[in-house]
């Protein structure tokens, strides 16, 4: 099915680019959440006239963009603790969630967890990369640094006494 993008949808496309899509793709994803609508004939007459518009919003999002990114690469990294074991294994999983609550607060900037990509889950004390991708053309990086706010001891004996109880 062929349909003109509204908004950008990654992997896919810039607002106003006329895709082909699967149908069921474009029936329950793309059109509901109003991200697309079908290529008509009078939908692509009414592109032609938008586009300057479009590509004029696009400009301006991405200048919003770079700024960000700017803002983001001051930073340098950001550092969280939480509760770890001996061995430095976090309880627990800090997620993309949390990233960028952490960045919102400290740092006052608003960035969507879908846009942030972690190389590797972080659930243990070190450096880790996360990738920002803000718009397809701006992507920036961010170091996070865990720390061990509270260091448990793990009882190895204790376990297998209660197993054998």
């Amino acid at each position: 099915m062929q349909v003109i993008l509204k908004k950008e949808v990654q992997n896919i496309g810039e607002a106003g680019d006329v895709v082909n899509v699967k149908d069921g793709y474009a029936r329950n994803y793309l059109i509901p959440k109003n991200y697309a609508e079908i290529a008509t004939e009078g939908a692509l007459k009414n592109r032609e006239q938008n586009i300057a518009r479009l590509k004029a919003k696009q400009e301006k999002l991405h200048q919003e963009a770079l700024a960000k990114a700017e803002q983001i690469e001051k930073i340098g990294s950001i550092e969280l603790s939480a509760k770890a074991g001996e061995s430095g294994k976090l309880f627990g999983t800090i997620t993309t969630k949390k990233l960028c609550e952490e960045l919102k607060e400290k740092h006052n900037i608003e960035i969507d967890r879908k846009t942030v990509s972690l190389n590797a889950p972080i659930n243990k004390v070190g450096e880790f990369t996360m990738l920002i991708k803000l718009t397809s053309k701006v992507k920036t990086e961010l170091k996070v640094v865990v720390t061990a706010s509270e260091v448990v001891k793990e009882s190895v004996e204790e376990v297998t006494e209660e197993a054998g109880a």
